[in-house]
């Protein structure tokens, strides 16, 4: 499962090559620390995490077995070590407000999301995920812009691909609301005219 170029790496970090380990960590060190800020929201937070998720790695790299993507346990690390924190800061997040949204309406948003500019589109996907709650926002970010599947999530944080299915929803829903109070009304309106 492990993509051949990253299991050439870690044989050679296995060896002993410490530039191939550089190698690895420049290929990962974007998306780690952006997950780790998703969770700690954070900065200085985030960046400890992303430095302590490539020890921790690098520290058991022999332990990987390649049965799942290295992406896909690098992220686990990276989602325990966040937790971790978590407990230990003892943070209390706040949770969005959700009107609760029907799966039409979040199709709407969805339909609106679309004509906006894809970059302008992303821009506004990751301003609002970053509102969201710790483990809301992780999930959003794996789905939207790492492209995991719903398998590869469940490996991430755990749990079963149903239940990452129904928390998914759950975080979209409360995307919808953030997006909704930010897309421009009459677009919002146009849709919904046109779906009724």
């Amino acid at each position: 499962m492990t993509t051949n170029n990253d299991q050439i790496l870690i044989n050679q970090i296995i060896e002993g090559d410490a530039n191939a380990f550089s190698v690895l960590v420049d290929r990962y060190k974007s998306l780690v620390f952006t997950l780790a800020l998703r969770m700690l929201k954070n900065r200085e937070e985030a960046e400890e995490v992303a430095q302590d998720t490539f020890i921790k790695t690098y520290k058991s790299l022999d332990r990987f077995k390649g049965d799942s993507k290295f992406s896909t346990w690098i992220y686990r690390v990276c989602y325990n070590t966040c937790l971790d924190r978590i407990k230990k800061n003892k943070k209390h997040l706040n949770d969005v407000e959700i009107n609760e949204f029907t799966a039409h309406e979040v199709k709407t948003i969805d339909n609106a999301l679309t004509n906006i500019e894809a970059k302008e589109q992303e821009k506004a996907i990751q301003r609002c995920i970053e509102s969201l709650p710790s483990e809301d926002s992780f999930l959003l970010t794996l789905y939207y812009f790492d492209d995991l599947s719903l398998d590869e999530i469940s490996k991430v944080v755990g749990i079963t691909a149903n239940s990452i299915k129904v928390k998914l929803f759950r975080c979209r829903k409360k995307l919808a609301t953030i997006l909704r109070s930010q897309l421009e009304p009459e677009t919002i309106a146009y849709y919904e005219r046109e779906r009724r």
